[in-house]
């Protein structure tokens, strides 16, 4: 049986190789933002629910670990497939938050996969809800994400749902950080022309100083956005925002990769990641060829990506991987990119994302 919640492992500049769970199993989320590499949102809602029920999602990761041991066989060291991820994700095509069976979710990740870091990305809108912030204490990492502080910005970038201010959402994450045992990554993506003002800089300037969060990554996009109104920055206002932002939170000084999240120092917490965050560490290669086209449709049909891409995450030969993204495009399940502002990566690479197949 196909998985439709689980994908990757994902090359992640912040996570390493990151194994995703989809917990919505569709566009549903609290905001509609510009950037956003999975779409526009269908589902606009603040309302949580069960959209990916955890026996299901835990059905589906046991058995691709069952599944990845099998195909990848041990390691001479006699690794599990626990081995072959750096975190376990909590994400998928909107707000994971919203799903209600989070704490179920993350308690189950670690028990199928023991000693790998459950991570878990939000829009931070829902972190003002005890219960959210209760879900989310059994996680190691927590990423938000807060893009603004001037109303305006926000509302234009990130289009939320009615009620939800850049202010409201900047308290709820104050407060769940205070209460939060785990690490928290910030991360803080810049639009060209709509959120990277001076004004925007300071005030998340003093709020970083506050919320004294582990890092602050700057990104900005990577792929193509949501709409072509969302245009990447350049390396020198990521690395002047990196710099500002990261001395007021009292973290390490980062340095920015491309138009990818800025390389942060290895963590000094748990985290297994702390030893090997590089998606370029050897794992064990996939040979078997129906195994990679699934693998490589079940990754792309969540995030664009390019064939060195998925060959880095996935550990598959290059050229084997650009067999595959032939083969799914040829029966219409994968296409490349629209041109759009970002049509290649900066390698020019051209991404690739699944889509639905043709009728008849």
């Amino acid at each position: 049986m196909p998985l439709a919640h689980v994908f990757g492992p994902v090359a992640s500049g912040r996570l390493g190789r990151s194994l995703g769970l989809d917990l919505l199993g569709g566009r549903v989320c609290s905001m509609d933002c510009l950037y956003c590499e999975v779409g526009a949102t269908d589902v606009h809602t603040c309302e949580r629910a069960p959209y990916a029920p955890a026996p299901v999602l835990l059905d589906e990761l046991t058995r691709w670990r069952d599944a990845e041991a099998a195909t990848r066989g041990a390691t001479p060291d006699g690794d599990t497939p626990s081995a072959f991820v750096d975190h376990v994700t909590l994400g998928g095509s909107g707000e994971p938050c919203l799903n209600s069976d989070l704490a179920r979710i993350i308690a189950g990740c670690r028990d199928i996969l023991p000693g790998v870091p459950v991570a878990v990305l939000t829009n931070s809108t829902l972190l003002h809800r005890d219960d959210v912030r209760a879900d989310l204490a059994g996680a190691d990492v927590v990423l938000p994400s807060l893009d603004s502080l001037v109303e305006s910005e926000f509302r234009a970038l990130n289009r939320p749902c009615k009620g939800v201010t850049a202010r409201g959402v900047a308290d709820g994450l104050l407060g769940f950080a205070r209460g939060f045992g785990g690490r928290i990554y910030l991360e803080v993506l810049l639009a060209r022309g709509i959120n990277d003002t001076a004004e925007n800089l300071a005030l998340l300037r003093d709020y970083v100083r506050e919320l004294a969060p582990h890092r602050v990554d700057v990104t900005t996009l990577s792929r193509p956005g949501a709409s072509p109104r969302a245009l990447p920055v350049g390396r020198d206002v990521l690395a002047r925002w990196s710099d500002e932002l990261n001395t007021a939170a009292g973290c390490p000084q980062t340095t920015p990769a491309g138009h990818h999240p800025t390389a942060a120092v290895p963590d000094d917490g748990p985290c297994r990641a702390a030893a090997a965050t590089d998606a370029d560490t050897p794992v064990p290669i996939i040979t078997d060829t129906g195994n990679l086209q699934e693998a490589v449709l079940r990754s792309i049909t969540r995030r664009p990506q390019t064939a060195p891409q998925l060959a880095r995450a996935l550990g598959a030969p290059p050229d084997a991987v650009r067999r595959a993204l032939d083969e799914l495009t040829a029966r219409g399940a994968c296409a490349p990119v629209a041109e759009t502002a970002l049509p290649r990566d900066t390698d020019g690479e051209i991404f690739h994302a699944g889509r639905a197949p043709r009728n008849g």
